[in-house]
């Protein structure tokens, strides 16, 4: 007995396939497998959940990031010859670029001592201000 709305007759589920590129596999009872994913994929197709918002923390660090560390380590504005690394991210790593554990602590004494090419940025970053950088960069730089 076939029931009259099943996945197999179902023209929707047939045009969805179509649409994948799956139409010449919609045959017996693989049409259920193939229309069920139909569905999910034309339903997931766009669903992207949108990032966590920041913190007023976050949001001041990504203030200091943009202007006191961005035109070096993402633009390269000054065009140096040595491309400062990369800061996305950083504390997925166990350790630094320079090899360093990665740690708040080794991120503050880089900023305020300077390494290799990079400033000391001593006096330029209060205790609160280097807490909401520190905050911001555990965000991955979203």
């Amino acid at each position: 007995m076939r029931r009259k709305h099943s996945w197999t007759s179902s023209r929707a589920a047939r045009q969805a396939a179509a649409r994948l590129g799956l139409s010449g596999l919609f045959q017996g009872g693989t049409a259920i497998c193939i229309g069920i994913a139909a569905c999910l994929a034309t339903g997931l197709a766009g669903c992207h959940a949108p990032p966590p918002s920041l913190t007023p923390q976050e949001e001041e660090g990504k203030h200091l990031y943009e202007v006191r560390c961005a035109h070096c380590h993402e633009d390269n504005d000054l065009a140096l010859k040595k491309v400062p690394p990369d800061l996305h991210h950083l504390f997925e790593h166990s350790t630094l670029p320079s090899g360093a554990p990665a740690t708040d602590a080794e991120i503050r004494r880089n900023v305020l001592a300077g390494k290799g090419m990079m400033p000391s940025f001593a006096g330029r970053f209060d205790d609160a201000e280097m807490a909401a950088l520190l905050a911001y960069l555990h965000t991955g730089l979203r």
